[in-house]
């Protein structure tokens, strides 16, 4: 990644930290899905350069990196953040330091406690249909390795554009779960619609991006 385009979130008295990221990353979300390059990978990533370092775990910046600087013009992330445009400040487009060490940030799937209790209750017939022993037996015996259903890891609530576009009347919004890996050097995967890394196809890298 050769070149980024930084984003700063403005909270005031009014207006939260985290309602404005809310809004700020479903517009970035969009724009990444119409200038994709194939079915869920884009050319742009995003980076959190304040992660968990600030009372508010993602920070107040956002930036957007590419391998060429025409990419991030072609996004013109200006123009989908204009309805936001008393809540951030979009800085021009430069390029990346030469001194800098390299951070993977990923999505990670963190089940809902009420997932969870769901699958407790399937697994346990499943289980007693098999082992001729009571339901309650089984959850009791389950109960031991039952998952934890919360995560402190930093997320973003969102709305899924694909549920919405499906099913217009479903609740679209779920909360997307954000972790930061550190690796050695520079490596070259892929990313999603979203900006994070997302291994495709059998391959072993991670979608890498500056820290700086």
């Amino acid at each position: 990644m050769n070149y980024y385009q930084e984003v700063t979130l403005l909270p005031d008295a009014e207006i939260a930290l985290g309602f404005i990221w809310k809004n700020v990353f479903q517009q970035v979300h969009i724009a990444l899905v119409e200038n994709k390059i194939a079915p869920n990978q884009s050319a742009i990533a995003v980076g959190f350069p304040d992660y968990k370092q600030t009372n508010f775990p993602l920070g107040s910046k956002l930036r957007l990196f590419a391998k060429d600087k025409a990419e991030l013009e072609q996004l013109g992330i200006s123009e989908w953040l204009t309805r936001l445009e008393d809540y951030v400040h979009v800085k021009a487009i430069k390029p990346v330091p030469a001194d800098v060490t390299y951070v993977c940030f990923k999505r990670t799937h963190v089940k809902s406690a009420e997932r969870i209790d769901r699958d407790m209750q399937e697994k346990a017939k499943r289980w007693a249909a098999k082992s001729g022993q009571s339901l309650a037996q089984c959850l009791l015996e389950l109960e031991k390795t039952k998952p934890v259903g919360h995560s402190k890891l930093p997320f973003i609530f969102l709305h899924s554009q694909e549920t919405k576009r499906r099913s217009p009347h479903k609740n679209s919004k779920f909360p997307l779960f954000i972790s930061k890996v550190e690796v050695n050097g520079s490596e070259n995967g892929t990313f999603d619609s979203y900006g994070l890394s997302a291994k495709s196809n059998g391959e072993n890298n991670f979608g890498c991006v500056p820290q700086f």
